[in-house]
């Protein structure tokens, strides 16, 4: 699938992590909504829906500026996230 990647998403908060398919062609803010309430309905409500959240990753530190596609950053299949 050349227009989504596969990435695994950790959450600290409620330690936790999850794998999901992202697509590539959407801005990472909009990745984050989507993220945010897929792991909402994944964990029942242990993590709540959140306005502000930032995307890091999780082996370099790098933080995702949200006006960015995700092609245009370094998320690439296997990329390791972490959603604060």
């Amino acid at each position: 699938m050349d227009y989504k990647c596969l990435i695994v998403l950790y959450i600290p908060e409620i330690n936790e992590h999850y794998e999901f398919y992202i697509p590539v062609n959407k801005h990472v803010d909009d990745v984050v909504k989507i993220l945010n309430k897929a792991v909402n309905e994944i964990s029942y409500g242990l993590y709540p829906i959140k306005e502000d959240l930032t995307l890091v990753n999780r082996r370099t530190g790098e933080v995702y500026d949200k006006g960015f596609y995700v092609r245009n950053t370094t998320i690439k299949n296997g990329s390791q996230l972490v959603m604060y």
